[in-house]
């Protein structure tokens, strides 16, 4: 039979709820893929907002139109 004291048991349980965080490397990694992806999707959000506040699109403001 296991028998842990309650502290070792709330550290155990403690642990294993705190999540791995990824260390940042140089190159394609997954976590520079996902980072790329965040900020991609950022800046669709603000080329989305600043043409509803702007009633002008992104071609208007390149000069095609």
């Amino acid at each position: 039979m296991n028998q842990e004291t309650p502290n070792e048991q709330s550290t155990s349980k403690s642990e294993s709820l705190i999540p791995e965080i990824e260390e940042p490397a140089f190159g394609w990694t997954p976590y520079a893929e996902r980072m790329n992806g965040r900020f991609a999707m950022l800046g669709l959000v603000i080329l989305l907002l600043i043409e509803l506040i702007s009633n002008q699109d992104l071609f208007t403001w390149l000069g095609l139109r």
